[in-house]
Order: structure tokens, then sequence, then C-alpha cells
């Protein structure tokens, strides 16, 4: 993020409709005393409902890899509890979710009953112009969800070559257009500091009916930079095996996932992870030595209602898949 930004004003200003939140609450199976994680706590909506169950003796830990969001937390938990320091029960971690195994060695924490990751680019990171995630306002290209990075989105697509950037459009954004994209990216270099020339980049790469099917032309652009500046696919794979490795057995993860790209991801892992053999489909006798360790508790995502959709529409996209740690 810039130097000149005031953290102080993102922390009041930071907004979060907790998306499919009874659903979440239910499926977790979240009990007064339990120990629970949110690993993308953002605005705090998910996290104070989830303390709302734990309280009074549960234990409650907060990561996010946004410095903004972890003071923001705090200060909204702080403002719903009486006395923060309830039993000691609540801490919080900037860091990426994905080394939630580590934060939990480093800190000498306990396994847990319930873990949460809501995936993806907040509402307030999207909503706040000097992120630069939106294509809709003019900003900086930044695009960073960490502070700790320091490559931006600008470094993207002034330095990577066209047959790189083609292949993160296509691939992370899933443009049918990306080979134009990229292409008019490359030619349009210098690209200046500004989300909306990127922006009018993508319009002139398009045909004038791509509104009619595929939404605004930077959107999926916006989003494949955006995964790829911060890893965040790799970060997902990875969290997963993690994070059971950190729950009590009986424990349950929830991952909310906003695009199929993500939900894929979720999906495959619980697959295999729940399966006993991992061998050749022909394989006459199990070699392989797997054993399931997790049960699928939704065999199908759970959605959101219309009626949610319609009081916050940008939970349209969202899928909750839920398991159980079987050993």
């Amino acid at each position: 993020m810039q130097s000149t930004r005031n953290l102080a004003s993102d922390v009041i200003t930071f907004s979060h409709e907790p998306v499919l939140l009874n659903e979440v609450l239910e499926t977790l199976d979240i009990k007064p005393g339990s120990s629970v994680v949110d690993c993308t706590m953002g605005g705090a909506g998910h996290s104070i409902a989830m303390i709302e169950k734990i309280l009074p003796r549960g234990s409650f830990i907060g990561i996010d890899q946004d410095p903004i969001a972890i003071e923001t937390a705090k200060t909204r938990i702080t403002n719903y509890l009486t006395d923060l320091r309830h039993g000691s029960g609540f801490q919080f971690y900037n860091e990426n979710f994905r080394n939630i195994d580590q934060i939990f060695e480093k800190y000498k924490l306990r396994k847990v009953d319930a873990i949460l990751a809501d995936i993806g680019v907040s509402s307030h990171q999207i909503d706040t112009p000097e992120r630069g995630f939106s294509y809709m306002q003019e900003a900086p290209l930044d695009m960073r969800m960490s502070d700790k990075s320091k490559k931006r989105a600008l470094h993207l697509v002034n330095e990577l070559p066209e047959k790189t950037l083609y292949e993160i459009i296509k691939n992370y954004g899933e443009e049918k257009h990306a080979k134009s994209i990229a292409r008019n990216i490359v030619t349009s270099r210098p690209i200046a500091d500004s989300t909306l020339v990127l922006a009018q980049i993508c319009i002139n790469s398009v045909p004038s009916s791509y509104y009619k099917t595929g939404g605004h032309p930077a959107k999926r652009t916006f989003q494949a930079l955006r995964i790829y500046l911060n890893n965040e696919l790799d970060a997902l794979e990875e969290f997963i095996p993690r994070a059971i490795e950190v729950l009590k057995t009986g424990g349950r993860l929830a991952i909310i996932s906003f695009h199929s790209l993500e939900d894929r991801i979720v999906k495959q892992a619980f697959k295999k992870l729940e399966s006993s053999c991992l061998c050749p489909p022909k394989t006459p006798k199990c070699i392989c030595g797997h054993k399931a360790r997790i049960k699928i508790l939704t065999k199908k995502p759970i959605i959101p209602t219309n009626e949610e959709i319609k009081r916050n529409p940008r939970s349209s996209s969202a899928k909750l898949r839920v398991i159980e740690k079987i050993v």
C-alpha cells in the first residue's frame, strides 16, 4: 500500500457484509466454549458472529494478510465485547492464511474446533479506490492484498512478456479475448499507473457485443492480475491440508469461494482428502496406503438464497463447502 495511506480512516470505513452467515454458523456447529479460527477476517462480520456463539469461555483466532483488516477486526471486536481480554481467548495475526500451520507452531496454539476461510477480495478492498482493485474508479494499479509484497499490478502490465500475460488472463480470468487484451497491453506500453487506463485497453480489445454476455470488459483481466499478483490459488491449495492438521478430530473446516477456479480447487482437495485410496482405477489392490482424513458434509456447495442475493448482490457467486475431520 502507499505510504501516504491513513490506516485509522481506513479502519473506520472498512465495510463487510458477511456472506452465507447463517449457513456458516450452522454447518460449522459452533457452540459455547468452542475454539474457532477466521482465516480471512475482512471487516469482522463472520468473526463477531462466531464469537457470539463461543462466549463466554471459547477462544478465537483471527488471521488476515491485510493489515487494515486486522486493525479493523480488533477495533470492532473491542467495541463489541466489554473486555477484549476476556479470558485471554482472542488473538490476531497479520499473516497469509496459507501459513496457518506455521502460525500455530510459532505461537504454540492448540488444535481448534472450527475454521472458516472466506476466499478472495473483500468489499472494502474493491470499494477503496487507492487499493487499485476496481476497474470503475481512477486509482494506481496496485491490487496488493498485503503491503509485504513489493510488486504491484503496474509492474505486471509493463514488464511481463505478452505470452505470460495471455496465459494469466486466459487461465486466471477465463477470458475468451485474452490474446487481444494481452497484445494491446504490450503495444500500449509504457502503461500509466492508472486503473482506468488499463480498463480502457480492455474495452478496446473486445467486440462491442461483449457487454451482453461477459459483463464489463475489464472484469476478468483485473481478476486474473489480482489472483496472479497475490498468488491466491497456490495459497488456497497449500492452506487446505494445513488447516486439516490444526483441526481437532471432529473439527470442521468451511470455505467460501467466489469463482470456479477457487471452487474447483476446494472440491478436488476435499475429494482427495475423503478418499481411502488414490491408486489408478485399474490397480487390482491398493498400494498407496492413503487413508481418508475427512468427511464431506456438503456433497453440493451451499449457495446464497434469493433474498441474500437481493440484499447483497456480491454474494451471488458464493459457494460454501464444509468438511469434518475424522482422523
